[in-house]
């Protein structure tokens, strides 16, 4: 199984609706590792690791995201993984 890493970028309605608390859940739910902040824009950014189709599943989940979530892109950029996470984080 392959490892990759993808660092990415979700816009629209994301803060205020517990968006990082259900990305943290759906990560942990495939193994994925990696942590997930709001930026002062209002965007979402996160990085997630592990096996590819585990961070496929969470990047299709981003595009729906929490009940409340009305997400209008999901920008993703794929960078070599790095191994140093040991879980799933929230962080700011």
């Amino acid at each position: 199984m392959s490892q990759v890493r993808a660092v990415v970028t979700i816009t629209g309605k994301v803060q205020g609706v517990y968006f990082r608390l259900a990305t943290q859940e759906e990560a942990r739910r495939y193994g994925v590792k990696g942590w997930v902040r709001n930026r002062p824009d209002g965007a979402v950014v996160a990085e997630f690791e592990g096996e590819q189709q585990a961070v496929q599943q969470v990047l299709s989940w981003c595009w729906q995201g929490p009940p409340q979530a009305r997400v209008a892109n999901v920008e993703v950029r794929w960078e070599p993984p790095t191994g140093t996470y040991s879980g799933f984080s929230i962080l700011g």
